[in-house]
């Protein structure tokens, strides 16, 4: 009976083709659920940080927005837009403009003209090392440091007036912080000197990424150095350049240590930009409703300014 048992078993097959197994899909139900959790886990990682920025910079905005409608008077607490009719009223406020419009100015062409041209001369020089460490070691000032060491250049028994002196030019020598615009554009040379340095590290990087072959070929074809350096150089640089403009930008809207330590905005309030004059009408003027509307103001100064290049330079980049 064993051995009729055993020949009723089918033969097992040893090189034959193998059915194909079935493939256990999930229901949507699962497939939802499994969605939710990992979204439900991003969203906690996320948290934090969102919380944060809610917190110490949204929160803070929106209460700085809501401030500026009022005014300083316990008559007429709800003043509509009398705050930000000062842009157009106040003298002060009007010098804080045209003071802010110099230094954007001036804190991006410098810091980008110089960091470059420094760049390209330290790149491959023998010298390149000590002459990075003296542009780069004022980057690592604050600036509170760096204006005192310009104070000392730029009052009127400083280092510059004794130089000009001793050199037999005693007509060039002056009060630089006196008159306006000379004070603020001796205070933008001030920044420059300090912001350079971080131009030239991103330059270096952004040189020091450029393909050899890609010079070679150009010098066979017999492009000059110029050419080589318009047609060349400057396109790789390009996503370097977006970072220190956009740098340069935020800085020289938000400039204020500087400003402080070395005139406080004099003499009278001629010197001031509108993060000066932020903190002026806050904190000494006692009009915190007008500080919040030049708060406001500049931060959509900045906002806007900071948008318009981005997109122009992504969408050239995109083009």
């Amino acid at each position: 009976m064993s051995t009729s048992m055993t020949d009723r078993r089918p033969p097992i097959a040893t090189g034959g083709p193998t059915a194909p197994r079935r493939v256990k899909r999930r229901s949507p139900f699962v497939h939802g659920r499994q969605k939710a959790r990992e979204r439900l886990a991003a969203g906690g990682f996320m948290a934090p940080a969102v919380l944060l920025v809610t917190l110490f910079l949204l929160a803070p905005f929106v209460w700085t927005v809501y401030r500026s409608f009022f005014s300083d008077t316990r008559t007429s607490p709800f003043s509509w837009f009398d705050n930000y009719s000062l842009f157009a009223s106040d003298p002060a406020l009007s010098r804080s403009i045209q003071n802010t419009l110099m230094w954007v100015v001036g804190t991006v062409a410098l810091p980008f003209v110089l960091g470059l041209a420094i760049a390209c001369m330290t790149n491959a020089s023998r010298l390149s090392r000590l002459a990075r460490l003296c542009v780069v070691l004022p980057y690592a000032l604050s600036g509170s440091a760096v204006a005192v060491v310009w104070n000392f250049m730029l009052t009127t028994d400083g280092a510059v007036n004794q130089v000009l002196t001793g050199v037999g030019l005693d007509s060039l020598a002056q009060g630089w912080l006196l008159t306006w615009p000379g004070n603020t554009l001796v205070m933008i040379v001030a920044n420059a000197w300090q912001a350079t340095g971080v131009a030239v590290i991103l330059f270096l990087v952004g040189l020091q990424s450029i393909p050899s072959e890609t010079l070679e070929a150009g010098s066979l074809d017999g492009a000059s150095g110029w050419q080589q350096f318009r047609h060349i150089v400057l396109p790789q640089l390009r996503p370097v350049s977006i970072i220190v403009i956009g740098m340069s930008l935020v800085n020289g809207l938000k400039s204020f240590d500087l400003i402080w330590v070395l005139t406080q905005g004099g003499p009278g309030r001629a010197t001031e930009t509108l993060a000066v004059s932020m903190y002026n009408e806050t904190f000494l003027e006692l009009r915190p409703g007008a500080g919040a509307a030049i708060a406001v103001v500049l931060t959509l100064i900045v906002l806007a300014a900071s948008w318009l290049y981005l997109r122009r330079q992504l969408d050239v980049k995109g083009g």
